[in-house]
């Protein structure tokens, strides 16, 4: 795979890494990844402020993370692409393995 261009890598970090930065974001996008929710049922899960909630949503749907669709009166929010959580899934992985290696010298020394 070709290194990648400045281009890219400020759209990466701007769209992806950003968007994802977030613990609560994050918690949000595994969720939506599960089916639909409401910015009411995501703060009721979440137990944080639905001003919160909304702000994070936002964030995401602008980077394409998540989408949205009115169904009456409510706006549900869905994952924008699976492969994001693909993305995540490999890195959360790696995250695992890190600390197991980790764990593993502390253990010897």
């Amino acid at each position: 795979m070709p290194p990648m261009t400045e281009e890219e890598i400020s759209l990466f970090h701007s769209y992806v890494c950003e968007g994802i930065g977030d613990p609560k974001r994050l918690r949000l996008l595994y969720l939506v990844a599960e089916r639909a929710w409401n910015v009411t049922e995501l703060t009721q899960v979440l137990d944080i402020a639905q001003s919160t909630v909304s702000h994070h949503l936002r964030i995401l749907r602008e980077r394409g993370l998540v989408t949205a669709e009115r169904d009456g009166t409510s706006i549900y929010y869905s994952l924008g692409d699976p492969r994001i959580m693909e993305a995540i899934e490999i890195l959360r992985s790696f995250m695992a393995d890190l600390l197991k290696g980790r764990a593993s010298v502390v253990n010897r020394g």
